[in-house]
């Protein structure tokens, strides 16, 4: 990886925090903010593959985890973004998805995220809700998912497309 593709990548997850923890606390709905780490992690596994997106994935996860106001055990975060960026670049092999397949990736991304936080949580005993209230929660937090998809893919998606260098047949 070059410096100037992990400075972007690590720009990338730091405006997404900031915007996280300090704004969209102001917008949640149900209590639930979206995730926009999740969306660069997969932005970053769509168009650079699941290898860089994983440690993506880690990174991110583990600024969220130790980012204010955590109230959680660290590495839950972090574990289940470098999931989420795996699998997710698992679905870019040799071809860019559709409209389509972006948005059903990011929603089962998001789905499988925020599961696995939320099952880690139960785990762990991390107080806090039942499994009817995560079950709730997993659905609002895909449904922001989603929702911020067409704003927020585009331009991750286009940043890391222009920093992948060209390809030589």
């Amino acid at each position: 990886m070059t410096f100037v593709r992990g400075a972007v990548a690590a720009l990338a997850v730091l405006v997404a925090l900031v915007l996280q923890v300090s704004v969209f606390p102001h917008f949640a709905w149900e209590g639930v903010v979206p995730n926009l780490c999740l969306l660069v992690v997969v932005g970053a596994a769509l168009t650079r593959g699941a290898q860089f997106a994983a440690v993506l994935g880690f990174l991110a996860g583990v600024a969220l985890d130790l980012a204010p106001p955590a109230d959680h055990v660290a590495g839950r975060w972090a574990l289940a973004l470098v999931i989420v960026g795996y699998v997710a670049g698992r679905v870019r092999q040799d071809l860019r998805p559709g409209a389509g397949a972006i948005v059903a990736t990011v929603a089962a991304s998001s789905f499988v995220g925020t599961s696995i936080y939320a099952i880690s949580g139960l785990l762990l005993d991390d107080p806090g809700l039942g499994v009817p209230q995560l079950l709730k929660i997993i659905l609002v937090a895909v449904a922001w998912d989603v929702l911020l998809t067409p704003f927020v893919l585009p331009l991750v998606m286009r940043a890391f497309t222009r920093l992948e260098p060209a390809r030589v047949a």
